[in-house]
């Protein structure tokens, strides 16, 4: 494999600052690097032993930060061939404006005659891909907030998400908007990573959405980031797939 093909660490400009496990550390290093285009799409990443060594870190942690940016689509694994950045993120390497404007909740959703009703709003333990999304430890708590959204009176997604105590001690707190208590507390996500899924909705939540047990849907799954990389919202949107499609506007940059 030559140079230009194999993404080494020193390219990816590794740093391990900051709170949280090394390897979430690892991971968000990764994850800056390959967003920034210093990990180029399609590059091979080095092997986890190379990556250790000179991350100074364990084998165990090279794989649990790699195993997160697999399962977010950053990189992806080939049997017998190694591991790679994603071909798909070619455009999202590239900023989409000289000064992005950070992510708002209802950005993601229909704007007309949008409303919302809160299902659940209570302090619990997190589950564990909420704690390898916000980089947790163990015995750490979160506030756990789910809503129905509703779209001209019909309902069309269940919206669950999850935020540190740390950022959101107490989830009765927040009225309307998830990001606005996060304001308040100078923890509002400034970027956000959404992924999208074809789902079937199943039951309770096919009730609650007034579809069929096993209909189609959609699974958004969405992670918001600080201004230090750390992650601070963690949100899975289950949606009807019978909605009005979703549209995104994207700026891309001159080459």
């Amino acid at each position: 494999m030559s140079a230009r093909h194999s993404a080494s660490v020193s390219d990816a400009d590794i740093h391990l600052e900051g709170a949280g496990p090394l390897y979430h550390k690892l991971r968000r290093s990764l994850e800056e690097a390959i967003l920034s285009g210093r990990l180029g799409s399609g590059e091979a990443l080095s092997p986890e032993r190379d990556l250790a060594d000179s991350a100074r870190v364990s084998r165990v942690t090279v794989r649990k930060a790699i195993d997160q940016l697999v399962r977010d689509g950053l990189l992806v694994r080939r049997r017998g061939s190694g591991t790679f950045v994603s071909r798909s993120l070619a455009l999202l390497a590239q900023p989409a404006s000289p000064a992005p404007s950070p992510p708002t909740e209802d950005m993601f959703w229909p704007a007309s005659n949008l409303r919302t009703e809160w299902l659940e709003r209570q302090i619990t333990s997190p589950s564990s891909d909420e704690m390898m999304a916000l980089g947790l430890s163990a015995g750490a708590k979160v506030a756990r907030l789910a809503r129905l959204r509703i779209s001209g009176g019909l309902p069309f997604a269940i919206e669950r998400s999850c935020v540190s105590v740390e950022f959101l001690a107490n989830p009765l707190s927040v009225s309307t908007s998830i990001y606005a208590a996060l304001q308040d507390r100078d923890a509002r996500p400034v970027r956000a990573i959404q992924r999208l899924f074809a789902s079937p909705i199943r039951e309770p939540d096919a009730s609650v959405l007034g579809v069929a047990d096993g209909a189609a849907g959609l699974l958004v799954r969405r992670v918001g980031f600080l201004h230090s990389g750390r992650p601070v919202e963690f949100t899975c949107s289950l949606c009807r797939g019978d909605t009005d499609g979703f549209v995104n506007e994207f700026t891309i940059p001159e080459t």
